[in-house]
């Protein structure tokens, strides 16, 4: 091929892919705009805003065994390298993260197999903040699922039900822990009667906690976790600021990660609101 009819063959692709990306660029202020894009189903259900409900982690994160199960160490850098890249490895369950199936069952559901439908659920929110002031070993019994219905409705299908104790204030100190002098921790979690109560008689696929657990935090059998993980349904734990959504009408969007076999892992995880 000759050297203008290189030069008009790569003018000709520039200049189809210019008209590409700014058709892509007019498609893309349409939908912000809500003119000609069809929105996603939550932001057409009238959400305005995002709440961010996950904690930033790192080494100093508390963790449910009391040790560090995060470390980070850079192996590129800008200055020597012209870019950045670092190597970390974490544990499963650190940080805000997914509970999956497999987590408390010889043969559940992976966190990669969990349907990606489920990831995106109505939020309810189960206040018990007063209650844990007063007391760390508070839980979420059925009478509190019973009021959040009487006061709201019926929990949608696909739910998440999730508990606010006020925990996540704690996050950055011993509190969140909260271990007494034998090495027991304490902190709220799910009363297993109240995760059979939404097993029974709701269609929830999740529910989430503030706290290190799904179980509080004095439990001798992880009878909560053992209830409802083997159901097929997963968990959601140390989620932050459920003060800051509404007890009903959210959106959340979970942003699990997707490892094969995985029984569980950190999470991006919002609110539309």
């Amino acid at each position: 091929m000759c050297d203008i009819c290189v030069m008009n063959a790569v003018k000709d692709r520039m200049l189809s892919r210019r008209s590409f990306f700014k058709a892509a660029a007019g498609a893309s202020v349409a939908a912000a705009a809500g003119i000609t894009a069809t929105a996603p189903a939550a932001l057409a259900a009238g959400h305005g805003g995002v709440a961010d409900m996950t904690h930033e982690y790192g080494a100093d994160f508390p963790t449910y065994f009391g040790e560090s199960q995060f470390s980070w160490e850079q192996k590129f850098n800008f200055a020597e390298h012209g870019f950045n890249l670092a190597e970390y490895r974490v544990n499963e369950h650190t940080g805000t993260h997914i509970d999956a199936p497999l987590h408390f069952s010889a043969d559940g559901a992976a966190v990669n197999e969990i349907a990606v439908e489920n990831l995106v659920a109505p939020l309810c929110v189960v206040d018990i903040a007063a209650r844990a002031q007063e007391d760390a070993d508070a839980q979420v019994t059925p009478d509190d699922i019973a009021a959040w219905i009487a006061a709201h409705g019926e929990i949608p299908a696909n739910a998440c039900v999730a508990m606010h104790s006020g925990w996540a204030a704690h996050v950055s100190g011993p509190k969140f822990r909260n271990a007494d002098d034998a090495g027991t921790q304490h902190y709220p979690g799910f009363h297993v009667e109240a995760v059979q109560m939404l097993i029974e008689q709701t269609a929830a696929r999740s529910i989430g906690v503030d706290t290190l657990s799904l179980d509080y935090g004095m439990s001798p059998d992880f009878a909560t976790h053992y209830a409802w993980l083997p159901t097929g349904r997963f968990g959601i734990e140390c989620l932050a600021n459920l003060d800051q959504v509404p007890a009903a009408g959210a959106t959340l969007v979970i942003g699990a990660p997707k490892h094969r076999g995985g029984t569980g892992g950190p999470a991006r995880i919002f609110a539309l609101v």
